[in-house]
């Protein structure tokens, strides 16, 4: 089957109709099932699709239009043992739907408790990009903002009211003009898909905020956008503004298994049309993302079924690029982690997605399944090895020269791979924001009602004598001083730097390192904190810095971190033009030996900005205690 034949699946609006396609090529019998509104119960009209030779059901439905409802009823096999769980009697998502009319939901006012099933739109596919097209931006300019739709404009309180928390808050020009002032090139926006509650943070009156827990693959999750029903509209209009400013767009994107659970959970879409999940030879489902269920990458309808969204989100979504979560099961093979494995062969050679900007969380929820520096070039990859090197260095733990390697772009991980391939970062949404990471020691995630057993308790954070919040001046000094050089850490760093939305704000979590339920404050960015740390404008000035250096073609140590693990320097070398980063984390101040030439400070974590007036010829230079120091020479003298 070729994907121009899959490419029309869905609800296709034609002249005087729409023609509605799914694929189940083990299907007996399909039913569309027209809804007047959201909140009918009963249908308008019902149509039995036909069967093509490819699997392909499909009907031209005259008189249909744009902003009909639909859900799909289809018979066939039942045998739980194999998976296939085709029951007619429930009503399925359109897992090629491009819009959802309505999200499928929990009833809990009814015992027992039922689910209310999805409905799907037919939707306008045109869009006016206005000529509109995608910034071009070079692998070493690249810097990634990692924000969620609703929590970066909850409360901006420069936004109009409605358009808070949704994709037109996202490219409003306040918000826009905030991303420009950071120096951010690249907007990394968490799961956008459509995804389903679960029952038990519904019943504790909890959300799935993160949505990690895909529903359909094709459509934006409509709650996200001012007007419901012109969710895809306005997801394009954010892609088109964004663009527009020189900002690429890049998706979290959930492929490695789907919101409908286990052998027992629900039958919500696309596990009704077939069986799409890994199962071992007894016919269970092997479960590698904690989740119930694992999509098999080692079945071709399953890789294009993927390849075919993603094509979607490029060709009429105009994203740049995806995050793959839990990337690892993409590639497995036989039971282990296959760089060589046919999706991403597949993914390469795609005349519509090679061009696409890939990054993966090289792991799953097994140790078999960790994969870091593994992945196939062009693959850029999450470096979780620099956040927590980065936090033991600082915190007075951990090795220096750990540390070095991958302030020098981790080339011990990464071996002979392009600029870039290393995402660097100290704090992503899962975990302790920048901020927390100096203000707690241990986890408080008592409001997500699991008694703090969820979360990592792996943190690597410091309070600095105080557990949370305080008003004791030397604490906040340290604290502050702290994040300035995690946050220095990851921005001056060779690879591809990545910054969690509010760290430039001082954002906290109250200490809550897995806040995925907590669609409130807790995970909101509070954009009028009266005293944030460090601040937007030194965000600015550390990129800067940053911009200012070409891309190196190599490295090498200044002393030997192994002598004094409490030290350590790096310079990085670009013709004629040299970079040394020296890291002190020390509580007193050291003397560091530069090779011969003249050097220019131009970034000290200690005074929290750069002093680019101040130059040493004599190549001995005084670091400052828990100090990152960036230095800058163009006449090295390479003897």
């Amino acid at each position: 089957m070729t994907p121009d034949r899959l490419k029309g699946l869905g609800a296709i609006p034609m002249d005087g109709g729409v023609r509605f396609s799914v694929l189940a090529p083990k299907a007996e019998s399909i039913t569309l099932v027209l809804f007047r509104t959201t909140l009918a119960t009963r249908a308008t009209c019902r149509h039995e699709l036909v069967r093509t030779e490819d699997g392909i059901w499909e009907i031209e439905v005259q008189g249909a239009r744009l902003g009909d409802l639909y859900a799909y009823s289809v018979a066939g096999p039942r045998d739980g043992h194999m998976g296939e769980s085709m029951d007619s009697s429930k009503l399925l998502l359109d897992p090629w739907a491009i819009e959802i009319g309505r999200i499928p939901a929990w009833d809990l006012e009814v015992d027992p408790p039922f689910v209310v099933p999805g409905l799907a739109r037919v939707t306008e596919r045109r869009f006016d990009w206005q000529g509109v097209t995608k910034p071009v931006i070079e692998p070493s300019a690249r810097v990634i903002y990692e924000a969620h739709v609703r929590g970066l404009t909850m409360l901006h309180e420069g936004l109009p009211e409605r358009l808070r928390g949704t994709y037109l808050g996202v490219c409003h020009p306040k918000v826009v003009a905030h991303l420009k002032g950071l120096g951010i090139t690249t907007l990394e926006l968490l799961p956008v898909h459509a995804h389903f509650e679960d029952r038990f943070l519904r019943e504790k009156g909890l959300a799935n905020f993160w949505g990690y827990s895909t529903l359909s693959w094709f459509a934006p999750h409509p709650s996200y956008a001012s007007a419901p029903e012109h969710a895809f509209v306005e997801f394009r209009t954010m892609v088109r503004e964004l663009h527009r400013a020189g900002i690429e767009v890049v998706l979290d994107v959930v492929y490695n298994h789907s919101c409908e659970g286990g052998v027992d959970g629900l039958d919500l879409s696309l596990r009704g049309f077939g069986d799409w999940y890994l199962r071992d030879e007894n016919g269970s489902f092997l479960d590698l993302t904690g989740c119930g269920n694992t999509l098999d990458f080692s079945k071709a309808p399953v890789r294009e079924f993927v390849l075919q969204s993603l094509r979607h989100w490029v060709e009429n979504g105009h994203v740049d690029g995806f995050r793959f979560d839990l990337a690892s099961v993409h590639g497995r093979v036989n039971g282990g982690f296959d760089p060589m494995a046919p999706f991403f062969t597949e993914l390469a050679q795609d005349r519509v997605l090679a061009e696409a900007l890939w990054i993966a969380e090289p792991w799953d929820a097994t140790r078999e399944g960790y994969g870091l520096g593994r992945f196939p070039s062009p693959w850029l990859e999450w470096n979780d090895r620099f956040r927590d090197e980065a936090r033991l260095f600082w915190k007075g733990l951990g090795s220096a020269k750990g540390f070095g390697l991958r302030l020098a772009g981790s080339p011990d991980i990464f071996v002979d791979r392009p600029y870039g391939s290393s995402v660097n970062y100290v704090a992503c949404h899962d975990g302790f924001t920048a901020r927390d990471l100096a203000s707690w020691n241990e986890k408080h995630n008592q409001a997500n009602q699991e008694e703090n057993r969820d979360g990592s308790d792996w943190n690597h954070s410091d309070n600095f004598g105080v557990e949370g919040e305080t008003s004791d001046p030397e604490v906040l000094e340290g604290r502050a001083r702290r994040v300035r050089n995690l946050l220095a850490s990851a921005l001056l760093s060779q690879g591809t730097p990545l910054l969690l939305a509010g760290d430039e704000l001082g954002r906290t979590q109250a200490g809550n390192n897995n806040a995925y339920c907590q669609d409130n404050a807790i995970s909101w960015v509070n954009w009028t904190d009266p005293n944030p740390w460090p601040d937007p404008a030194w965000i600015r000035q550390v990129l800067e810095v940053r911009s200012q250096f070409p891309l190196p073609d190599s490295w090498e140590w200044i002393g030997n971190p192994q002598d004094d693990d409490q030290l350590l320097g790096v310079m990085l070398r670009s013709g004629v033009n040299s970079r040394v980063l020296v890291a002190n984390r020390s509580s007193k101040a050291v003397r560091v030996e530069l090779p011969i030439g003249t050097w220019r400070l131009r970034f000290d974590s200690g005074s929290g900005v750069g002093e680019e007036d101040q130059n040493w010829s004599d190549g001995i230079i005084e670091v400052g205690p828990s100090t990152l120091f960036v230095l800058d020479s163009s006449q090295i003298d390479p003897a």
